[in-house]
């Protein structure tokens, strides 16, 4: 039986397990995906020992992103970019790295019908959640894509780094100027109930509101567009379910269907409300 898993510390939280068991019934693929708590000082040896004990592949969430590409053999363009994996397979006695976080945040504003092409998008941070997801939010053709952060200078940086793939700016929330098709929270803001300081005028009637946090309500930076009369209020629930399909097809090559899923686990958090 191949055998999958995900590392992170803490690790009880994690959905990936369900999420996985469930493409694999769906695909009927026969496979077991455990969540495996890795000491925070002894990351690669766990995930040698995993590898040694028949693991074919992993998914890696915090702390170890960054680790975790630094001890691959090769890593996708869009992880290189990121400087953090979220997945990894075995191939020829290579490790291969990718970060697929970008592609299912694309896929799942794609599924709820927002064309980000010719798009001005603003997000909101400048932490390692963002800049996992630039090449594939500059890939898909918008504008413009701004990036603001509570230090200017972190929102710069990050522009620089990625202003060959496409139009890009960085600054401080005081710097923002103009409205937005989408907006997307990156920040850490959602997970202690607060905000990041940006005025509601960035908000106009059409836009998406876009949380990379969920809980099983909605988020205050959700309540918030909604407030600001934003057209759609979304949480980051599909982009986690649509990432673990892209590993999950590039492990497998089958393609699961994460709406179902998507919907199962909606269903898990309303019951937890």
């Amino acid at each position: 039986m191949d055998r999958y898993a995900v590392f992170g510390h803490p690790i009880n939280h994690s959905k990936s397990p369900l999420i996985h068991r469930e493409f694999a019934r769906q695909t009927q693929q026969t496979l077991s995906y455990e969540a495996i708590l890795a000491p925070l000082d002894q990351f690669p040896q766990a995930l040698a020992h995993f590898h040694q004990q028949g693991g074919r592949g992993a998914n890696v969430t915090l702390p170890f992103k960054q680790q975790a590409a630094s001890l691959c053999d090769q890593l996708s363009d869009r992880a290189r970019l990121a400087g953090a994996v979220n997945t990894l397979y075995w191939q020829d006695g290579r490790l291969y790295g990718d970060n697929t976080d970008g592609e299912g945040l694309v896929r799942d504003l794609c599924h709820h019908g927002i064309d980000l092409t010719d798009s001005d998008i603003l997000v909101l941070g400048a932490g390692g959640a963002v800049r996992g997801v630039l090449p594939e939010l500059l890939a898909a053709s918008p504008r413009r894509v701004v990036v603001a952060n509570r230090t200017a200078s972190k929102a710069e940086s990050l522009a620089e780094a990625f202003h060959s793939l496409g139009q890009i700016e960085g600054g401080g929330y005081a710097d923002i100027e103009g409205q937005f098709d989408v907006i997307i929270n990156g920040t850490s803001a959602s997970l202690a109930a607060s905000l990041p300081p940006i005025d509601s005028r960035v908000v106009k009637s059409t836009s998406w509101c876009y949380d990379m946090a969920y809980g099983n309500k909605p988020t205050v930076f959700q309540q918030w567009a909604k407030q600001a009369g934003a057209r759609g209020q979304l949480s980051g629930l599909g982009m986690l379910v649509n990432q673990a399909a892209v590993s999950f097809e590039l492990w497998t090559g089958k393609t699961p269907d994460p709406a179902s899923v998507h919907e199962l686990l909606l269903q898990q958090l309303r019951q937890t409300s």
